[in-house]
């Protein structure tokens, strides 16, 4: 088989965008020369609020990209996630670093997490839309988009064209906000295109949101309630290849909607309830190859909830890496249908994941995978295989419940049944035990199973202090896989 051909596209950052001083950063194929990319600004953590760095380039075969610390000096590096095993030359204040195609990657320094330095490495963009032509609607930098591009684009529909709208390189504002897409629509966002606002599905089916450019939402106030992507009661929706710096609520919302793809998604946030990807009521969601730093859950799958009626199933997530600064890296279970008969939440799957960080002061939401069955819910079938949990500062490995949380619970959740653990590796220093609790004798936790799980390359004994089963819960297995 032939070697993938070197590729490297760098975007240029527009006027006025946020930066931070902290590294300078280039980029090169073999051989060809440094391109310097543009460091952004973006805050984690909202614990402690802190500006950490990122930047983001496209490329196939190898690259090579240097690292200038500006400030301090260098003891040690640390690339993370640790399963991509990635070693990087360091001398004086430089920093070498080779890759092998698209990565997502932390660059930490003297071990600090907090003013580290994102690399966001993507493929080579495959569908690219002409930015011009028949049914393209092609906005330029420095435009202030207001609803009447709702109207260009309804009239570009009724002509029978395309209907995409491209938002070329630069700065764009959005006069109201949030722009609500409709039905029938591409919306690309360039790489080197910055986007003041989200976006709004609602009701809508076949929409393609894309590209290499970047949501800034964190002028917007939190009582606004503003996400990146907001998809409600809509059908065949896509989101790709976009970053989201500083939502005030959710990254991506979904309510009530199917057959939904989100896919190298990239996104920091530092509010409250500022989750990653939450989902009500939803079905046939894929989510693969994202990144989200967040200081609320990175994935939350929930039943029913406010407007949205449903069960939830046939959820995978999958190829991702997960970074809790606050709350869970993986939550599922809590809210449903408590005034009638609640919700079935099914057919989960969580497939190769990172998990870089999880860190929760409040023991009730512990739980790197958590599963706390509220509101007459059953959660059933749910797989958690091949993860990969890094050292993190607070919290729990496992946490399977059927609670009736005070804050968010009006009833208790029914039951949780046939959970699958199998691959998991933990390395790191937490000493809080992992628990598995039912409710009560007819709210129980039933059929869990541990396979080929290890503590610091030891094997998960459920009967020593790591795990700690309460009561009503029955058919707690493990099996260890000897090489």
């Amino acid at each position: 088989m032939p070697n993938v051909q070197d590729e490297l596209i760098v975007y240029p950052a527009p006027p006025g965008s946020l930066g931070n001083p902290d590294f300078s950063v280039r980029v090169c194929k073999p051989q060809g020369e440094w391109e310097v990319l543009f460091c952004y600004n973006v805050k984690v953590d909202m614990h402690d609020v802190r500006n950490a760095s990122m930047v983001t380039f496209d490329c196939a075969g190898t690259v090579k990209i240097e690292v200038i610390k500006n400030e301090g000096e260098i003891r040690e590096t640390t690339v993370r996630p640790l399963s991509a095993e990635l070693n990087c030359n360091h001398a004086g204040n430089r920093i070498e670093l080779t890759i092998e195609g698209p990565r997502q990657l932390s660059l930490e320094i003297n071990g600090d997490r907090f003013h580290n330095l994102h690399i966001f490495v993507n493929p080579i963009e495959q569908t690219i839309p002409e930015s011009s032509g028949e049914g393209v609607l092609f906005l330029e930098e420095g435009n202030h988009v207001s609803d009447k591009i709702l109207e260009d684009l309804a009239s570009l529909q009724s002509k029978g064209g395309d209907n995409i709208l491209y938002f070329g390189p630069g700065a764009h504002r959005l006069d109201t906000s949030i722009l609500a897409v409709p039905s029938n629509t591409e919306v690309y966002i360039a790489g080197g295109a910055i986007l003041y606002g989200g976006f709004l599905c609602q009701h809508v089916h076949n929409v393609k949101i894309h590209g290499r450019g970047i949501l800034y939402l964190s002028e917007f106030e939190k009582t606004t309630y503003y996400r990146g992507v907001d998809i409600n009661f809509s059908n065949q929706i896509s989101v790709e290849g976009i970053t989201v710096i500083d939502p005030p609520h959710y990254t991506i919302h979904l309510g009530q909607s199917e057959n939904i793809h989100i896919h190298n998604i990239k996104s920091f946030s530092t509010r409250g309830w500022s989750d990653g990807i939450d989902m009500m009521s939803c079905c046939n969601v894929t989510i693969d190859h994202v990144f989200l730093r967040t200081s609320d859950d990175c994935i939350a799958i929930y039943g029913s909830r406010g407007e949205f009626r449903g069960d939830t199933r046939e959820i995978t997530v999958s190829h991702s890496i997960l970074w809790a600064d606050v709350a869970h890296p993986m939550n599922i279970g809590t809210h449903g249908n408590y005034a009638d008969d609640g919700d079935v939440i099914e057919n989960i799957r969580f497939y190769d994941i990172d998990v870089l960080e999880h860190h929760e002061p409040q023991p009730d939401y512990w739980g790197c995978m958590a599963i706390n069955a509220g509101d007459k819910n059953t959660v059933r079938n749910v797989t958690y295989e091949n993860i990969r949990i890094e050292d993190f500062e607070l919290g729990e490995l496992f946490n399977l419940r059927v609670v009736q949380n005070p804050k968010y619970n009006p009833a208790p959740g029914k039951a949780i049944e046939n959970i699958h653990f199998k691959n998991i590796s933990f390395s790191g220093t937490s000493v809080n035990p992992s628990h598995l609790e039912g409710y009560d004798d007819k709210r129980t936790v039933n059929g869990v199973q541990f396979e080929n799980v290890t503590l610091n390359g030891r094997k998960l004994d459920i009967n020593s202090n790591e795990l700690s089963i309460g009561p009503h819960v029955y058919q707690v297995s493990v099996i260890s896989n000897e090489s």
